[in-house]
């Protein structure tokens, strides 16, 4: 769901100390981290180690990774004097070494690679409260007072998505996820008036380089026919809701993705074992399912515990 590495003992050797900015940063040593849970437990894709917010950060918006905190604003957006610090993105020039990492990828893998985004109100979340929220409560305020200001906002943070997948692409990715990560803090209604609009915008327009776009969130269960709508061929489903009623919720031509719950990794692996054949039964044999987890690897879960999940969902696909 996002790098699995983060819980290898080979990542924590390679990483060091410091920002993920700096690794991200470091072309060598993000393909290095990219391929090392590839190696060691031999998934059908790979996904391009880097940041929702790395665009935001190369331009200069002035915003950091903190180990343990997340994405970390110096000076959080408050008002249109601020929409000039999102100048556009000039990949080649602002990110040459994430266009270096995907190369190096390209070169090495036997798999696809899977380039992201970060959707326009996640990262939006992040510049105005400076932080993580867990009530985006400012972000909330400026979307329903100063609605004009928002929509310049996502409209600026559409367009720094679209050049950061479309060089993605250019580069080598077979595929992109845009993650709207705190989607699921607004209700259905909000959410359509205020953030779906910009995915929409990004997946529009990605869908015009031909590969497959997903579409995530996190408590996204009321919004999974929305996200659907905004385009996107796979949509995301995190642990909460069975596949089964995800179904019922996005159309029938559409991808699902999930939705294993990342917590359980800690349990005994019989336990495991039954939740990984819960969600393959929920799936009911439909053909259009990537297994994943509902969530992001969680630093501690125990590296063989994964393997034996990734082995059992291959043994699965082989006999069905």
């Amino acid at each position: 769901m996002r790098q699995a590495g983060r819980s290898l003992p080979e990542y924590r050797a390679v990483r060091g100390e410091g920002s993920i900015n700096d690794a991200i940063a470091n072309p060598d040593l993000a393909t290095e981290i990219t391929l090392q849970p590839i190696r060691r437990y031999g998934v059908d894709a790979a996904i391009l180690y880097s940041d929702i917010v790395t665009p935001a950060h190369a331009i200069g918006f002035g915003l950091d990774v903190v180990p343990g905190i997340g994405p970390v604003v110096e000076k959080p957006f408050e008002s249109s004097d601020d929409l000039a610090r999102l100048r556009p993105l000039d990949p080649e020039a602002d990110t040459p070494y994430v266009l270096e990492t995907i190369d190096n990828l390209v070169a090495e893998l036997d798999i696809p690679l899977i380039g992201f985004a970060g959707a326009p109100f996640t990262v939006a979340s992040y510049l105005i409260e400076g932080r993580p929220s867990r009530t985006y409560q400012r972000t909330k305020a400026l979307m329903k007072t100063h609605p004009d200001l928002w929509f310049a906002l996502m409209d600026r943070l559409a367009d720094l998505a679209i050049t950061s997948l479309q060089s993605q692409v250019a580069h080598g990715a077979e595929a992109i996820q845009l993650f709207d990560s705190w989607a699921g803090a607004l209700s259905a209604a909000d959410y359509e008036r205020y953030a779906m609009p910009s995915s929409a915008k990004v997946l529009e327009t990605i869908g015009e380089s031909g590969v497959p776009r997903i579409h995530f969130g996190v408590g996204t269960g009321e919004l999974l026919g929305l996200m659907a709508d905004a385009g996107a061929d796979v949509v995301g489903v995190d642990w909460r809701i069975p596949l089964a009623e995800a179904r019922t919720r996005v159309p029938a031509d559409r991808a699902l993705q999930g939705n294993l719950d990342p917590a359980i990794l800690g349990a005994p692996w019989e336990i495991v074992r039954d939740e990984v054949d819960g969600v393959l039964a929920s799936n009911d044999g439909h053909p259009g399912h990537i297994f994943n987890l509902g969530h992001g690897v969680q630093p501690d879960t125990d590296p063989t515990v994964l393997e034996k999940v990734v082995d059992h969902v291959h043994a699965y696909r082989s006999t069905s």
